[in-house]
């Protein structure tokens, strides 16, 4: 079955544009079940010669769709349906236990393992002392083998052995340890991924991204964890539950 055929052809007498007309087909496709997550889209030049329209024309109708999240471009491989997951801002849990229990499969590829000294915006994030030893994590996160997120993190030295007490989950460590926090302030912010960020998550160079700075408390108040991480903004949606109390 052709993809026209799958998701349907343009109305006769709609005066739309022929971008936004192609752009409503597979939204609603995709609200419908009718296109799946991780399903692949025709490629452009397809696209144009099925639906009668110019190469410009499907090219503008994807990136808006891209822009909205609903569809993602893989360098190399063509346009997928975002497969998008929920992220709650009301529970503090890790990228590995979020992945979980969503029916992912997570993993890490390390960036860097280090130890050394607090650096002033260290000190000041984690509350320690000038000269106090910290470890520094940084990882790129996947999701079923696909790039979702790049974080790093600093760890107060006396919550981990050593760098190498990390290996696939950082909360798993510093349970541990017992040093786990139990509460964290968050803040987030909409940012476009610079060509480095960008390269890294396999997405273009000023792709729509969250950055997420989060700080995690032990019992005793001590500050133990400074996250920063750069999610893909196809990729996530944030979810928080409000309660009038």
């Amino acid at each position: 079955m052709s993809f026209s055929a799958s998701i349907g052809r343009f109305r006769s007498g709609n005066p739309a544009p022929l971008y936004v007309q192609l752009q409503q087909l597979i939204r609603d496709a995709i609200n419908r079940n009718l296109l799946t997550q991780d399903e692949a889209i025709p490629a452009e030049r397809d696209l144009a010669t099925e639906y009668d329209v110019s190469r410009i024309t499907v090219r503008k109708a994807i990136g808006g769709l891209v822009e909205e999240g609903l569809l993602t471009r893989r360098r190399g491989a063509g346009t997928f349906v975002a497969a998008r997951v929920e992220k709650s801002f009301s529970k503090l849990s890790s990228f590995s236990e979020d992945m979980v229990a969503r029916g992912r499969k997570p993993s890490s590829v390390w960036v860097s393992k280090s130890v050394g000294t607090v650096t002033p915006e260290e000190a000041l994030s984690l509350g320690l002392s000038p000269g106090a030893e910290v470890y520094r994590f940084q990882r790129l996160r996947y999701a079923d083998d696909v790039p979702m997120a790049l974080e790093y993190s600093t760890i107060a030295g006396f919550c981990l052995e050593n760098e190498d007490a990390v290996d696939v989950s950082l909360y798993e460590a510093l349970t541990a340890s017992g040093n786990r926090p139990v509460r964290a302030l968050q803040r987030l912010r909409a940012v476009p991924f610079n060509g480095e960020h960008a390269r890294m998550l396999n997405v273009d160079a000023g792709h729509a991204g969250l950055f997420i700075e989060r700080r995690g408390y032990l019992r005793d108040g001590r500050t133990v964890e400074f996250t920063q991480s750069y999610y893909r903004g196809d990729a996530y949606d944030l979810v928080a539950e409000l309660n009038d109390i």
